[in-house]
């Protein structure tokens, strides 16, 4: 017995290196290969892709996608809004060198309705008052061309272009678009990242551009994400496509019409 003993003491005393080694292996995290779904590779929006192999990234595009469904939305109303709105907006974007995805963003705005937020943002593309002046928009008290959809989307036209002029990116301009290019500029000289998806920011300008991109899956391909096909014979442009490994995982509320915004 006293010969077990000694042997178990000698054991347990020889190897501490070795169970420490155990230790450290089990307690720190293994790091797993991220799968992407060729699915994800399509998305993108106005030719700027998803960075890849990035789980976060994976996981808030998911949940927009899932927030857009037909399962969370249960209305077809932006389609049949974009099926008004879209022939007046494509051709003026398109004259001013402006990508045809922005067309989605009046969507997201406001729905494509005319109104005002609490904030005093109004208009199909919700434009603040001063801002809408400075891109020649008539706002006074007999007038608000914020509400007119022809001319405020050519002043939109305009912003967003100027946007991408100071920033060279069009995700960028996006976000711009809704923090204010102000703030956007300090978020990236603080950050040092010029990277929309890699950027720190607030909840809804972190949101804003996986919205765009959910909107314009749900208006190109509706029967993916739930849609129905009558839906789909109005303005779906892949409603036929193969749909093979798709992963269906896949407001801030305003009074006003700004249905989609957190």
């Amino acid at each position: 017995m006293l010969g077990l003993l000694l042997t178990a003491k000698l054991f347990i005393f020889s190897t501490p290196a070795d169970f420490d080694t155990f230790l450290n292996i089990s307690l720190v995290p293994q790091k797993s290969e991220i799968t992407v779904e060729p699915y994800f590779n399509t998305l993108r929006f106005a030719d700027e892709s998803l960075p890849l192999g990035d789980q976060r990234i994976k996981t808030r595009m998911n949940a927009s996608l899932r927030a857009h469904s037909y399962q969370k939305l249960q209305t077809s109303k932006l389609h049949k809004q974009a099926e008004k709105w879209f022939p007046v907006i494509e051709p003026i974007l398109k004259k001013y060198g402006v990508p045809a995805d922005f067309k989605y963003m009046p969507l997201v705005e406001s729905g494509l309705k005319s109104g005002t937020s609490p904030k005093g943002a109004s208009g199909y593309w919700q434009f603040m008052p001063q801002t809408a002046r400075d891109f020649g928009l008539r706002v006074n008290s007999e007038m608000d061309e914020r509400q007119n959809m022809k001319r405020s989307t050519v002043a939109a036209a305009k912003y967003l272009k100027s946007l991408y002029r100071e920033f060279g990116s069009w995700t960028l301009a996006a976000a711009a678009y809704n923090i204010g290019e102000g703030s956007l500029k300090r978020q990236i000289n603080k950050q040092n990242q010029d990277n929309y998806f890699k950027m720190k920011l607030n909840r809804e300008t972190a949101s804003y551009v996986y919205k765009l991109i959910s909107m314009k899956e749900i208006i190109e391909n509706p029967t993916r994400h739930g849609y129905t096909s009558r839906v789909s014979r109005l303005l779906a442009k892949n409603a036929n496509s193969d749909e093979e490994n798709f992963p269906f995982e896949a407001k801030k509320t305003l009074k006003s019409p700004q249905i989609l915004r957190n």
